[in-house]
């Protein structure tokens, strides 16, 4: 009976396996807007959601459309969200005295993604002050495709649901509606209204014919038609003591389409507590959308998300509601994050520092010319900050994965995948991932281009690592006979039934999903290996390995960008130079590439691959242990073409510890652990600092790595000591423990306390005073806070 159940629940999940999956095709994938909507697709339907306040003129110049830290909203977080489901978003905006709610659902259904419903709610944050906002909400059709409004045009407005209809290749034919909600109150009162009696309580619009590629403009193009409206209205109120006309009646839509429109956008003029619902119906789904949908549908889903979250993400500890909403938060705005990007990047293969000119690695032949653009790419990712850096950080990636991988092992599977596809063909990969020009707009001019010689840590190693960690800890729960590692050709059997779980539940699927993204993951890796190698015979130096270790390229005197910790202090740049925290990436990146091998049963590669790392972990004692400083640092060196130690206390010399390459055992952690839980160095009672206080460039020039907090340096030093050196046998293990539960309370309170105080979490945290430093909300890697509370390292 057991054989015959398996057999019909392999048979059930391998046919519901054949069925595309296309719930990530639409998306919240413009993160660097408030709202703003997309499907993954290069060319199609925009959305997005603007508005103003129209209690004075001023705060036109200060519409809100792109996240932007200027605006000074008191917060905007997502408190529900899954890429496949919707989510609640919720932004106080205290200058224009508004709290707005937005609540979106994704419904299943047809073969173009299915159909969405969005309700944009507003109410005063305080009553007894005046809420008068101007809503705008726009959509726009890229490329092939059409959009048209079905509305008779009325040129004093519109009473009643606005509707569109409109078709392209990849979304077929789809209608989208604009409803009030049943209470609405427009701006009837207002000085000199009554000479506008006909355009009050109604729904203004403009359908504007722009250039292709140009949507994503929408707020540029739309409030210059308002801007040039207002000024033919204005002036001819010329009486001083009458003063001009109300702001909701001059900043106004025309009321008016042309002919080929492609953008669309429609305006609300409302007072007090308002709601709207938009909501687009793709033909395929043949079900019609209405206002229950969402009445009765987002409860569930919050009911669902929250029980789900608490499953996932169990709360570690002593903590109260108030965290646990915070731990959902953070991981809600991560995965809100999450953006679509597609467009041309800028590469310049001239560029070359003068310590990396001369070598033979460096010169290729191709290194000549000015900067190019690169083919158009796609790319699904997390974004670190919506505020500032709505784009693909490589390096930020691979901690984003982290996170998302307990919550939609298939979702981390996707991002990772359009991450490798990115590799070149000499196995390449930019660093940042600034695709078209939407993304170009937030960058600027002089990070915009990017180069073929420079690595960033590869962090995508880690997310590999954690889903080959999440395949194993699943086939435990397998029968012994029908273990993933006794069998040749492993079964689909399900086990979860969770959403996203498709590659856990089969270890077929997994194993073919490695084996796709193995090519280019060790042309990666080769390309690592075969570029970033650092010189040992040159110098005379003693080490196991006369091949294994490591230098950035691309450094200046002052930053080595490619290694993530920008203006760390480093020795002065020098061809001979090694650098202990890409030495210990490159064991940590052997270690990932023999696992993968390994598990697919290529031997040959997995005893090369642990040649490779056994020979790196030796040198990284060899080469990077002071014995003087007991510590680890990077190798420079001198005028006399001598080697020596360059240390400084901090992140860098901790970087084998973090990654996990010390053993329990070695005396070396001993000096390592009294190290960070020095409060003259490292140690604060918010997290490890970067830089030691002591460190006469601590807190000095930049200031970005040398003090601050960073949660996810944190992050792996937490999981060292949770899954190593505080779990196994050592002389050093009590204290691994002891440190490990004040850290992790330390750095908890702290940035909790920090959210509770700013409404947002950071990109880093004073090393003194433990407050929120840098750009903000910073849900990248921050959000690895969820992983610390529950403990999943």
């Amino acid at each position: 009976m057991r054989l015959l159940f398996l057999l019909l629940t392999l048979f059930i999940f391998v046919e519901a396996n054949d069925e595309p999956d296309t719930s990530l095709i639409w998306g919240t994938y413009r993160p660097g807007l408030y709202f703003g909507l997309r499907p993954r697709f290069p060319e199609s339907l925009l959305s997005g959601l603007m508005w103003f306040g129209v209690h004075d003129y001023q705060s036109f110049l200060k519409t809100r459309h792109a996240c932007d830290q200027d605006d000074g909203l008191e917060s905007y977080t997502w408190t529900h969200y899954d890429p496949r489901e919707g989510g609640v978003q919720v932004l106080k905006d205290g200058k224009n005295n508004l709290q707005l709610t937005i609540e979106w659902l994704k419904i299943p259904g047809g073969e173009h993604g299915g159909s969405w419903a969005a309700r944009v709610k507003g109410e005063p944050m305080n009553d007894d002050l005046p809420s008068r906002i101007s809503m705008l909400w726009y959509l726009g059709m890229e490329g092939l495709g059409s959009v048209d409004l079905d509305n008779d045009e009325e040129e004093d407005g519109l009473e009643g649901p606005v509707r569109f209809s409109g078709s392209s290749p990849e979304l077929g034919d789809f209608t989208v509606r604009i409803v009030d909600g049943p209470r609405n109150e427009y701006i009837t009162r207002g000085n000199h209204l009554q000479d506008f009696a006909n355009k009050l309580e109604k729904t203004h619009y403009l359908g504007l014919k722009v250039q292709s590629g140009s949507i994503w403009r929408a707020k540029e193009i739309i409030l210059q038609k308002i801007l040039e409206s207002a000024q033919a209205i204005i002036p001819t109120y010329s009486d001083p003591q009458a003063g001009p006309p109300d702001p909701s009646v001059t900043l106004l839509l025309t009321d008016e389409t042309y002919s080929g429109s492609n953008l669309y956008v429609v305006q609300k003029m409302l007072e007090g507590p308002f709601q709207f619902d938009v909501f687009f119906d793709s033909a395929s789904a043949r079900q019609k959308l209405d206002s229950s949908v969402i009445t009765e549908g987002i409860p569930a889903f919050k009911e669902s998300y929250t029980r789900r979250f608490a499953e996932t993400f169990p709360l570690s500890g002593a903590f109260n509601s108030s965290y646990r909403s915070f731990s959902q938060d953070i991981t809600a705005n991560l995965l809100g994050g999450i953006g679509y990007f597609y467009g041309d990047s800028i590469l310049d293969k001239a560029f070359v520092e003068e310590w990396d000119e001369d070598e033979e690695s460096m010169n290729d032949g191709s290194r000549t010319g000015e900067p190019t653009r690169a083919p158009p790419r796609e790319l699904l990712t997390a974004t670190p900050s919506r505020s500032f850096f709505p784009r693909g950080f490589y390096w930020d990636e691979g901690f984003h994965l982290l996170h998302i991988g307990p919550w939609d092992n298939d979702l981390s599977l996707e991002i990772l995948r359009d991450w490798i596809k990115l590799i070149d063909d000499n196995g390449w990969v930019g660093r940042e991932q600034i695709l078209g020009e939407e993304a170009r707009s937030r960058v600027p001019p002089q990070f915009q281009a990017q180069y073929p010689t420079h690595a960033n840590p590869p962090t995508l190693a880690m997310a590999v690592t954690a889903m080959i960690g999440r395949l194993r800890e699943a086939s435990h729960s397998l029968d012994n006979d029908l273990n993933v590692g006794s069998m040749q050709e492993p079964l689909a059997i399900p086990r979860s039934g969770k959403p996203g779980n498709r590659y856990i539940d089969s270890p077929q699927l997994a194993q073919d999903y490695l084996r796709s993204i193995y090519p280019q993951l060790k042309l990666h890796y080769e390309w690592f290996h075969r570029t970033q190698r650092g010189q040992i015979k040159q110098y005379a130096r003693k080490a196991k390995s006369r091949t294994e270790a490591y230098r950035w390229r691309g450094r200046s005197a002052t930053h080595v960008l490619t290694s993530g910790l920008d203006d760390y202090p480093r020795a002065p740049p020098h061809a001979g130079e090694l650098h202990v925290d890409l030495i210990s990436w490159m064991a940590f990146f052997s270690r990932t590439m023999k696992d993968i091998a390994s598990f697919m049963g290529n031997e040959e590669d997995a005893t090369r691959f642990a040649s490779i790392e056994g020979d790196i972990l030796a040198n990284i004692d060899d080469l990077h242990w002071s014995e003087t400083e007991k510590m680890y640092c990077d190798v420079g060196v001198d005028l006399n073409d001598e080697s020596y130690h360059e240390c400084h206390k901090g992140y860098i010399s901790l970087f084998p510890f973090l990654l996990g390459l010390v053993s329990p055992t070695s005396p070396n952690l001993g000096h390592i652990l009294d190290l960070v839980r020095s409060p003259t160095h490292l140690w604060s009672p918010y997290g490890i600092r970067s830089l030691s206080a002591e460190h006469p460039l601590f807190g000095k020039d930049e200031n970005y790595w040398r003090g601050n907090i960073w949660i996810q340096m944190n992050y792996l030093a937490l999981s060292s000591l949770y899954k190593i050196y505080a779990a196994e046998p050592g002389p050093y293990q009590e204290q691994a423990r002891d440190i490990y539960a004040e850290l992790r309370q330390n750095v908890i309170d702290n940035t909790f306390k920090e959210y509770e105080r700013t409404g947002y979490v950071w990109e880093q945290y004073d090393a003194l005073t433990g407050e929120g430093r840098r750009s903000h909300p910073f849900t990248g890697w921050t959000s690895l806070l969820s992983l610390i509370m529950s403990e999943k390292y």
